[in-house]
């Protein structure tokens, strides 16, 4: 089978689109033949080896895959089931989805939502599941579009134009922040009310600033997310899910202390499954599909690799579609 493979040597990382034998999958009881996959920014991360994704060698990676049950011994699935997977170990410990076929254990699967087909879920992909999640932590605690606007950092890559579009149509009133001003009719598309320039968010913090917005999507970390956090009103929340500007967290506990504001870790890798699958059916029956098709671009399998570099360079824009073949 075709497959993207990364191996490791005396020279370091090599990637390359090659041939793969099936027999060398890995163990699970459930075999799905891929149609689709995507690009995340984690994606962008193991084919460069910007960081230390990959944990063994050779790995295929990609973290998202969606496609058709080829053999199952599992209950759970039978041949012919639409399935898709996203996280668990994929492109890090377990062979990933960037490859014509995957094996992998039932519980890493998740049933295809009725009225998404494989396309539609690998646009949505890790990025717009784990926007989900965001929006879910939020709802959670209690924030609601009548407490004030909401921020969305990195507004128009793939966490960010999904979550833009979720909390439009929840009813927000959307703040789009970007590096990327020539995007902001893309944006305002999706649902933003108004675009930003990161430069507003990315410089050093004050310990806290005048109250902005009541809830945040922030996927960049670093001096970005300490601004959100000073900047959000009284009992907001704002969720973390990513580190595009960094690892490190400069920020203050006024905002906490004096505002009793929240923040809220999303983890979408080890996310458990009824937490998942609701995230997968509210992403079926709320986010509005002729939005998600404006975001999306679509690649082949032998594109995969050079697009890795761009993501991280922040030169990619909504979500890539990868056709498997």
């Amino acid at each position: 089978m075709k497959a993207i493979v990364i191996e490791k040597g005396e020279g370091g990382q090599t990637v390359a689109l090659k041939d793969f034998p099936e027999a060398d999958l890995m163990d699970g009881d459930v075999t799905v033949r891929i149609s689709h996959s995507t690009i995340n920014y984690k994606d962008g991360l193991a084919l460069t080896g910007a960081a230390p994704i990959v944990r063994r060698f050779p790995m295929i990676p990609g973290i998202d895959f969606a496609g058709v049950v080829e053999s199952s011994s599992s209950p759970d699935y039978k041949p012919g089931d639409k399935v898709l997977l996203n996280g668990w170990g994929t492109s890090e410990t377990h062979l990933g989805g960037y490859a014509q076929k995957s094996r992998v254990p039932a519980s890493m699967l998740v049933p295809l939502p009725e009225g998404l087909t494989a396309r539609q879920a690998m646009a949505i992909g890790t990025a717009g599941y784990t926007a989900m999640l965001s929006v879910m932590a939020i709802d959670a605690v209690g924030v609601t579009p009548d407490h004030g606007p909401a921020i969305v950092t990195g507004a128009a890559g793939g966490v960010g134009s999904v979550a833009t579009t979720l909390l439009a149509r929840a009813g927000w009133h959307v703040i789009a922040s970007t590096g990327r001003t020539e995007e902001a009719e893309y944006l305002k598309g999706l649902g933003a009310a108004e675009v930003i320039h990161r430069d507003e968010l990315s410089g050093t913090p004050k310990p806290i600033a005048g109250e902005r917005w009541a809830a945040g999507v922030d996927s960049v970390g670093s001096n970005t997310l300490a601004n959100v956090l000073a900047q959000t009103k009284y009992d907001g929340a704002v969720t973390s899910c990513g580190l595009a500007q960094g690892m490190d967290l400069p920020a203050s506990v006024a905002p906490f202390i004096l505002r009793g504001i929240k923040l809220l870790g999303i983890d979408s890798v080890h996310c458990p499954r009824p937490r998942r699958f609701e995230a997968w059916q509210r992403l079926a029956s709320e986010l509005d599909l002729d939005r998600l098709e404006a975001m999306i671009t679509t690649v082949p399998l032998e594109d995969v690799i050079a697009l890795g570099p761009q993501i991280l360079a922040g030169k990619v824009r909504g979500r890539i579609v990868v056709e498997i073949g």
